[in-house]
């Protein structure tokens, strides 16, 4: 199989737009040096009580509304001797630009995302609940009927640059036999999917769920490409500070046992708790229940907690790393792929090790495991 380093190669034809994340990146990442000298004392931080966590639409995430608008969350929280809210953004990357920024201490985001963003931004990082991988839940969608991947030669791909959908789409090509070089790449915000592929000079949508499966629905189209073929790479995840996490255990221990107790009410198809979510996720209950059998949830924190030590992750991530430095997201002074280091359980890295940023910690996943949450 080609590596990503054959397939991805940097975006030369748009600077405007590239030109404005790198901007974007950048004010980001001073807001973050000038929040951390801003920052309150150790002992301040350690007595720390409120906290707040942010997350945007998708079906996988549905979870986290449930449990803040059901009490759950705060359920947990006061059996710790805390106060959490969940607060549902309408703007992906701009959720993860706030977490980033630290305006949140949490985050519901991808692992690439995790990444090129706070990761690479500076901003050491703990995936707390791997919650699950996309199975299908992002994909690819042209119009006309009967079409192909190799369709997407030529055409001018719509999606949220440089996120999971970008990834996707790469990974995609790289099947076809096919480069970015030979396709046009036009940014789209996740909330503007729908309306965007409604006008008639947009021909093809890379997304996720729930855009994409009314996307799929759509007549005249088809969806050429999806996840299933590329499965456990695509992984969700809240991402909470590693700073903030190592002084404030209990907002791991809240957060985790909060999830898990809305995943066994799914596991157990609880008809109220997935309509709700179908409800507000803005769909149909069918159509919820097939997104979410597109997503592999990882209802049980046993298996959150196998995947999580899988041998396998590592090397998954380090594509991801690849993919990142070939379209330049590990920042201007990253020399290579391992700019960013990615700690794993039972002592694995990959990356730099003297510059660890992103964390796959199984700590919280063993107590819930243990039954000690």
């Amino acid at each position: 199989m080609a590596t990503l380093t054959n397939v991805v190669a940097p975006i030369a034809d748009q600077p405007t737009w590239r030109t404005t994340v790198l901007l974007k990146k950048f004010l980001v990442i001073l807001t973050v040096l000038c929040v951390s000298f801003l920052q309150p004392t150790a002992n301040a931080a350690d007595s720390k009580k409120q906290f707040n966590v942010c997350w945007t639409i998708y079906a996988g995430w549905m979870p986290w509304d449930y449990a803040q608008a059901k009490g759950i969350v705060a359920k947990w929280a006061k059996k710790y001797g805390i106060a959490i809210k969940v607060t549902q953004l309408n703007d992906y990357a701009e959720s993860i630009n706030q977490y980033t920024a630290g305006q949140f201490d949490g985050c519901a985001m991808a692992n690439l995302d995790a990444l090129v963003v706070p990761a690479a931004g500076g901003v050491d990082s703990t995936a707390l609940v791997v919650g699950d991988y996309s199975n299908g839940n992002d994909g690819i969608v042209l119009k006309g009927a009967q079409k192909q991947l190799k369709d997407l030669k030529g055409q001018s791909v719509h999606l949220v640059q440089y996120s999971v959908s970008h990834y996707m789409l790469a990974r995609a090509l790289e099947k076809a036999g096919l480069t970015q070089k030979e396709i046009k790449l036009v940014n789209v915000s996740d909330a503007d999917v729908v309306g965007a592929f409604n006008a008639p000079t947009v021909k093809a949508m890379a997304t996720w769920n729930p855009q994409l499966s009314e996307l799929s629905a759509l007549p005249n189209t088809s969806k050429v490409f999806d996840s299933k073929e590329i499965p456990n790479e695509i992984i969700d995840l809240m991402v909470v500070n590693t700073n903030t996490l190592q002084k404030n255990p209990a907002l791991g221990k809240a957060l985790t046992g909060a999830w898990f107790e809305v995943l066994a009410m799914m596991k157990a198809k609880d008809k109220d708790a997935l309509q709700y979510m179908a409800k507000q996720s803005g769909s149909s209950f069918d159509s919820y229940m097939q997104q979410l059998a597109s997503t592999a949830m990882f209802y049980t924190p046993a298996e959150a907690l196998t995947f999580v030590r899988d041998p396998k992750l590592p090397s998954v991530m380090q594509k991801m790393s690849q993919f990142s430095f070939d379209n330049g997201l590990l920042g201007p002074t990253a020399k290579n792929a391992n700019a960013v280091g990615i700690a794993y359980p039972n002592g694995v890295t990959t990356g730099n090790p003297k510059n660890i940023k992103l964390r796959f910690d199984d700590t919280y996943l063993k107590l819930a495991v243990d039954g000690k949450l």
